[in-house]
């Protein structure tokens, strides 16, 4: 099969009629460098302008791992694995990260994937373990690698790229530009594809929204109602606060989800998993949530507290009006507080409806079944299951989530009891498997 013949089956299997100039322009430069630069925002497609690339130089006799991708966050790096797995390559790609079980990634090593995506400290874990071999690896990519910088990764991943004695193509991706990079990168004059002086402005409506420190809760918990159940993230900036805003809402009727490095990993997943399926319409969270995120129906984030720089504002902003949609910002001002420089103010008041709403329950809930991809069971499998033997209709069930050792779907709320009583002796696959209400 020729390239073009390649690219043109991969763009049907991900929904994309043509690539768009930052793709093509990648595409084309990629062809000749062997270090390239990729500057572009978030919702701009540069996921799948780096992936497609990749795909085009691996090698299908191989056995092999050809190409490495590294990424700052677990969120991220299955983000990219999606997107991989959503191009239907025929490849096999596995990724790695903390809080992962390393059995499991240890035993897929076994066979070696052609791509492996991780974080950069679970992949010196399996190189300090031997389990990985990283001596044939042709292809690196670094995503977002500023915020890897930032982080601190840099040992990390220096320790990886000393392990890449086949290297040929590097490609590093991120928001910001730089002008300098490390030493043992051995990064020279990269090609650069910069799309971010080009890029159009985000339709975001900027709001002030005036609170005092007496009535902050109160008035944010009003905000919240008056959005009338669409998505929105609240951003904090400590663990501690988003944890507050979400019993204080709690309390108040208003029920939301939190999203904070301080949880456990199972427990992160399963918040983004009933965040993006609808079972909760605003999530509470750090900036952990402003980078990783592929949701694009965001219509609203609202700044709880002021962000500890205009990069970090930026990246909150950049979750809502994303793939050419429209989004607001909200900046909850108290005019006795100082506001940081980067801050436009004044801006527009935002002023609170009349007949303000009471809080909405969402339209789904999230069923959580014991049993996931190492157990055989699939998509479909958990589709024909609710159809058939819990008499759901097409249009009562959501979005669906497999993971190795579990899967979540969304459920119509309203049939949701009378499911589990029906369903309560049935097998999914010939397999008897916990099935609730996820926590």
């Amino acid at each position: 099969m020729s390239s073009k013949q390649q690219i043109s089956s991969v763009l049907s299997h991900i929904g994309f009629l043509e690539l768009n100039a930052l793709q093509q322009e990648t595409l084309s430069k990629s062809e000749t460098a062997r270090n390239l630069m990729i500057l572009s925002q978030t919702g701009t497609g540069k996921t799948f302008a780096f992936l497609l690339p990749l795909f085009l130089k691996l090698d299908s006799s191989s056995k092999e791992i050809q190409a490495v991708i590294v990424a700052p966050s677990r969120e991220l790096a299955i983000q990219i694995e999606g997107v991989f797995r959503a191009m239907k390559t025929n490849f096999k790609v596995l990724t790695c990260y903390g809080g992962h079980s390393i059995t499991v990634e240890k035993k897929s090593l076994k066979e070696a994937p052609a791509l492996l995506i991780g974080t950069p400290g679970r992949i010196c874990d399996h190189i300090a373990r031997n389990t990985l071999d990283l001596s044939k690896v042709t292809q690196f990519v670094v995503d977002e690698y500023d915020k890897s910088l930032e982080f601190g990764f840099e040992d990390q991943i220096k320790f990886i790229y000393q392990e890449l004695h086949a290297l040929i193509f590097t490609t590093l991706v991120s928001a910001t530009e730089h002008k300098e990079f490390p030493d043992y990168l051995a990064f020279r004059n990269p090609e650069i594809v910069n799309h971010l002086a080009n890029l159009e402005a985000p339709a975001i409506t900027f709001w002030n929204y005036p609170v005092r420190n007496s009535n902050k809760f109160e008035k944010l918990f009003d905000l919240l109602c008056s959005f009338n159940g669409e998505l929105t993230i609240v951003f904090c900036n400590f663990r501690e606060a988003t944890e507050s805003v979400h019993n204080q809402l709690f309390d108040n009727g208003y029920d939301s989800i939190i999203y904070h490095g301080g949880m456990e990993q199972d427990e992160r997943e399963r918040a983004l998993i009933q965040f993006r399926n609808g079972s909760f319409h605003t999530l509470i969270c750090t900036d952990l949530g402003s980078r990783g995120l592929d949701i694009p129906e965001i219509q609203h984030v609202v700044h709880f507290q002021f962000p500890h720089s205009e990069e970090a504002f930026i990246h909150r902003n950049g979750r809502t009006a994303r793939m050419k949609s429209n989004g607001s910002s909200y900046l909850l001002l108290n005019k006795d507080e100082n506001t940081p420089d980067y801050l436009e103010v004044p801006r527009s008041e935002f002023i609170l409806p009349t007949n303000l709403p009471h809080p909405i329950a969402s339209s789904f809930v999230t069923l959580y079944f014991s049993g996931g991809k190492k157990d055989k069971i699939n998509k479909i499998d958990i589709v024909g299951f609710l159809g058939q033997k819990g008499n759901l209709l097409k249009e009562e069930i959501g979005l669906i989530t497999v993971l190795d050792f579990a899967a979540y779907a969304a459920v119509k709320r309203d049939q949701v009891k009378s499911l589990l009583a029906t369903i309560r002796h049935e097998k999914v696959k010939g397999k008897k498997l916990k099935i609730e209400l996820s926590k």
